[in-house]
C-alpha cells in the first residue's frame, strides 16, 4: 500500500450518500492550513480508536508531526536517501525533503506488535492499526478536513523508524496527512461490489 486516502467535506447524513459513501482522496499537496487544533484532533482520535481489537491489546499509538518538525523530518529522510544512493537525482531528493511539509499536520499511526503476544496473531494487531488509519480519515472528513493516508519507503526504512523513536516491535501503519482542502480531488472509478461478490456453497 503506497497511497490510501480520504476526503473532501461532505454531508454526514446516513442515507447512502454520507461520508463513507462519498469518501475520496484529497492529495497532501492540496491540503493547507489550518489543520485541526488539539481538541479537535483528540476528538478525531477518540473516534479513530473505536476499532476491532482482539484481546483489547490496543496495538497502536500516535505521533504528531507538525510545524518545524515536518521540515526536520523531511531533511532527515532526504539525508538518508542521499547516503543510501549518492546518485539519486536532485528532483527525487527534493520530493523526499518535501514529503511531510505540505499538510499542516501529519499523524503517524504506529502499529505496536509485541512478539511475546502468543494469543493474538501479529496480523490481527496490524489490521487493527490499519483500521485506525481508515477511521482517522473518516473522522477528519466528519470534522470538515481533507486527509490522505500515505506510506512510501520512509514508512519501512529502519533508520527513519529509529529517528522517529520506534522500537524494534513497532511499525508505521500509515502517515495520515490532514489539512484544509485547497481544491477538489477528481473522483475515480470505483469497483462494482456485485462483481466482487460470490456465494460460497459447501
Amino acid at each position: 500500500m503506497n497511497e490510501v486516502t480520504s476526503v473532501s467535506p461532505v454531508s454526514n447524513e446516513c442515507n447512502g450518500q454520507g461520508p463513507l459513501a462519498t469518501r475520496r482522496s484529497i492529495p497532501a499537496r492540496l491540503l493547507e492550513s489550518p489543520g485541526p487544533g488539539r481538541e479537535t484532533l483528540l476528538r478525531m482520535l477518540r473516534t479513530a480508536v473505536r476499532v476491532p481489537d482482539h484481546g483489547r491489546r490496543v496495538p497502536f499509538r500516535f505521533l504528531t508531526i507538525q510545524g518545524d518538525a515536518r521540515d526536520r523530518l523531511g531533511e532527515k529522510v532526504e539525508q538518508i536517501a542521499r547516503e543510501r544512493n549518492p546518485d539519486t537525482p536532485p528532483p527525487v531528493l527534493e520530493k523526499d525533503r518535501q514529503r511531510f511539509s505540505r499538510a499542516p499536520l501529519v499523524v503517524a499511526v504506529v502499529a505496536v506488535l509485541d512478539p511475546e503476544d502468543e494469543k493474538i496473531p501479529e496480523q490481527e494487531r496490524l489490521l487493527s492499526a490499519g483500521c485506525v488509519c481508515f477511521s482517522l480519515l473518516v473522522a477528519a472528513q466528519a470534522e470538515g478536513f481533507g486527509a490522505q493516508w500515505l506510506t512510501g519507503w520512509p514508512a519501512y526504512d529502519p533508520d527513519v523508524l529509529a529517528h522517529l523513536g520506534l522500537s524494534a516491535d513497532e511499525r508505521i501503519a500509515g502517515f495520515i496527512h490532514i489539512g484544509t482542502p485547497a481544491g477538489e480531488a477528481v473522483e475515480r472509478e470505483r469497483p462494482d461490489p456485485e462483481a466482487l461478490l460470490d456465494d460460497w456453497q459447501p
